[in-house]
């Protein structure tokens, strides 16, 4: 029946804090009470057996607020990325940034937007039916929730449209903007790697919810084991959309997606694989993963 409040200035991350806690007592079991976002919101996790992933990391439960995002800082390095269509093959260097360590769930989606576009509804399942267009505008309007720079322009009829409903490509990024943005297919890979060389991180039915042991639905986040850097379900249970045009010259605005899905074949749910969509268009099996710039 403890409970630790770490003090977290300057919305720094639940997965890098160190530092002094006071105690506190708090009924109904250990938990452990953490400063996510400066005078933001707070996250209630509960210490016991039944909330410790298979990697011994606490998951947070109960209490911990819908639009708060537990973000990894993902350290730097060099990500060699690759296209089966055109064999082509090309090396990205990243500087360190954070990623989410779940994709965006139906509640957080909901909190900021006040829609429900999921064909399966559940609170803590990944939301999906959304389009890229959908997505750039969640990014905005979580950080102006939170009180951050948006990172996204777009113009006045773009920014107050119908969620999707623009093919425009008047987007821009700030790259000085500290808000939340889509990451880059590189760094997506890079973070989905951690480290590893191999098509995925993990044995497959251990890291993600694919075609064989999906049972034809997405299921909740956090319910497969995390790669070695903390990151879950970076393959299978949802696409997930990326910033990057797929290939202008032949596809035009199509945008990238990554990770797999909840339907897919194992072949699907590999690191390197790249899949193509319309951003207008929404899908069952495409949601989103947030990031975030570190201040340079």
């Amino acid at each position: 029946m403890l409970a630790r409040l770490h003090d977290k200035p300057g919305g720094s991350d639940i997965t890098t804090v160190v530092g002094d806690f006071t105690d506190v007592d708090a009924p109904g079991g250990p938990f452990e009470l953490v400063y996510v976002a400066a005078n933001t919101f707070f996250a209630l996790i509960e210490q016991d057996e039944s909330s410790v992933s298979p990697r011994g990391r606490p998951v947070a439960v109960g209490m911990q607020p819908v639009t708060s995002a537990e973000m990894v800082t993902i350290p730097p390095g060099e990500v060699t990325l690759s296209d089966r269509r055109t064999q082509r093959r090309w090396s990205v260097e990243l500087a360190s940034y954070r990623l989410a360590a779940f994709p965006v769930t139906q509640a957080q989606y909901a909190q900021v937007t006040g829609r429900r576009p999921s064909s399966v509804q559940g609170d803590r399942l990944p939301v999906e039916g959304v389009c890229w267009w959908d997505a750039v505008r969640f990014c905005n309007a979580l950080s102006r929730h939170e009180g951050l720079a948006p990172v996204y322009r777009l113009p006045a009829v773009v920014e107050g449209a119908p969620l999707g409903d623009d093919d425009s490509e008047t987007v821009t990024c700030d790259a000085g903007a500290d808000g939340y943005r889509l990451p880059t297919e590189a760094e997506w890979e890079h973070a989905c790697r951690a480290g590893t060389t191999g098509p995925r991180y993990g044995r497959l039915d251990d890291i993600a919810w694919y075609r064989a042991n999906a049972g034809e639905r997405p299921h909740e986040v956090g319910g497969r084991a995390p790669n070695g850097w903390g990151l879950h379900d970076m393959l299978g249970n949802v696409w997930e959309w990326c910033w990057d045009v797929y290939d202008a010259e032949v596809y035009g605005t199509y945008r990238v997606l990554r990770g797999g899905g909840w339907f897919d074949e194992a072949w699907s749910c590999r690191a390197s694989v790249r899949r193509r969509s319309h951003p207008t268009l929404r899908l069952d099996d495409v949601g989103l993963r947030l990031a975030r710039s570190l201040a340079r």
